[in-house]
């Protein structure tokens, strides 16, 4: 396949060999084609194209199709695939992309495939499946290379060598002892300015940053994040070495964490993407939206409470949008500033102390700015001091109120081990709504006399 063949291009001559059956050809094209390429080429494909794309494909050219797509699509290749194809896919895929994959099929098939697979990786993947969700336990896999202290330098690159291809990531080796615990990590480097016959453990570093099986995922991306790491050793009781995770397997738990946080912000409950039909995605966030709404009639009590209020100065009406939506805004604003702190950082209760002191000040000096603002504008616009101070005023003090809510409310939620993203912005936002229009037409109330 010439290099010079643009993605269009492309696509035709798979068509081109789909439909003449011509499998070398069709291969060599594949061969050509990163796994993400391979598995968009699938995707934009006629669906009638799709199963003779599967049948010409290798075994390992499935494989790296299979690990690109989202899990409903993994979960419906290995339907079309067969028991027999899948179990071979399901053996060179990675073991902890397996167990993920499998979590997600009924009982009975899973069952069906697991005992078709190689025994050793049906075992390897069953143990893996045994750890609790969202832990090291679960994501890591056993594609590493450890070595015996004992071994010289010549010995470790020999092992390396032979290993190579089973390895996803060979950047450092994991130095075990005789009751396989681990004791030390050697990276490449080390072996390339080491003498052959230098012994391993005279070379090693003996301080290793390693995760326990039932470490949160979480912390291992923290971890891996903090140090640099391209893979961090997960090891059981006793310090005993059981698997690797690797940097790719901690972009996965990055990006899904932050869709569950963005998920929870939103209020829009469980996932929901460009694929989800209309029915589904509106059954996943009515929920909370309706608990919203409920809350939300709580604004049109107090609405209704200060309608004397409002009927001397008709006026008032006009500023109450902007009063309720810039304190929501505010507040939703500090809630995704904690929310992103509390994720990289863990923070102390000095730290804590100074967050909340941060946001009043930010919330001061927005309230000043935008209260000066408002209050030249109603001013000018009605001819009234009074008004101005009484909208000035209130908006001054929602802002800052609504500063602080969006801070303190997650703090206090992660104080309590509750996912501080559940304070979501709609909550926040009505929250902030009911006290900015207490305030505003409080004030207001008691400058009744002095607007009219």
């Amino acid at each position: 396949m010439s290099l010079t063949m643009n993605e269009n291009e492309i696509t035709l001559a798979i068509i081109q060999t789909l439909k003449e059956g011509k499998k070398k050809e069709f291969q060599n094209i594949m061969e050509e084609l990163q796994p993400y390429d391979m598995a968009q080429q699938y995707q934009h494909l006629p669906s009638k194209h799709r199963s003779k794309f599967l049948l010409l494909s290798s075994i390992e050219q499935l494989t790296g199709l299979i690990q690109e797509l989202e899990k409903d699509d993994q979960i419906d290749l290995l339907y079309k695939l067969g028991v027999e194809k899948s179990t071979k896919v399901l053996d060179l895929m990675e073991n902890d992309d397996v167990a993920s994959l499998l979590t997600d099929l009924n009982q009975e098939k899973t069952e069906e495939l697991l005992s078709e697979m190689k025994q050793e990786e049906s075992e390897i993947v069953q143990n893996l499946m045994n750890y609790a969700p969202e832990t090291a336990g679960r994501i890591m896999n056993n594609r590493y290379v450890w070595i015996p202290k004992h071994y010289t330098v010549r010995d470790a690159v020999d092992k390396l060598k032979h290993f190579a291809e089973l390895a996803e990531y060979l950047n450092y080796l994991y130095v075990i002892d005789e009751q396989k615990k681990l004791v030390g990590v050697v990276s490449y480097k080390d072996l390339l300015l080491g003498d052959l016959h230098d012994k391993i453990e005279e070379i090693m570093y003996s301080r290793v940053v390693k995760v326990d099986v039932d470490t949160d995922q979480e912390e291992v991306a923290k971890l891996i994040s903090r140090y640099d790491f391209i893979s961090i050793p997960v090891i059981e009781e006793d310090d005993k070495l059981v698997g690797v995770i690797t940097v790719d397997d901690i972009i996965d738990v990055v990006i899904q964490e932050a869709n569950e946080d963005i998920e929870k912000l939103s209020a829009s409950g469980k996932a929901i993407d460009f694929n989800t039909k209309p029915l589904i995605a509106a059954y996943r966030r009515l929920p909370w939206l309706i608990l919203l709404l409920f809350i939300g009639l709580v604004s049109g009590s107090i609405i209704d409470g200060f309608s004397a209020t409002l009927e001397q100065v008709v006026a008032l009406a006009f500023f109450m949008p902007m009063i309720a939506g810039m304190t929501g805004n505010t507040g939703t604003q500090s809630l995704a500033v904690v929310v992103r702190g509390l994720v990289s950082n863990d923070l102390t209760f000095k730290q804590v102390i100074q967050l909340i002191f941060r946001e009043l000040w930010v919330g001061v000096i927005i309230g000043i700015t935008c209260a000066i603002m408002i209050s030249i504008i109603a001013y000018v616009w009605q001819g009234s001091f009074t008004l101005g101070i009484v909208v000035g005023s209130s908006l001054l003090i929602t802002l800052i109120i609504g500063t602080l809510a969006g801070t303190i409310i997650p703090l206090i939620l992660y104080k309590f081990k509750i996912d501080p993203a559940v304070a979501s912005g709609p909550l926040i936002t009505t929250i902030n709504d009911i006290l900015s229009l207490l305030i505003y037409f409080g004030i207001a109330t008691k400058f009744i006399s002095k607007i009219m």
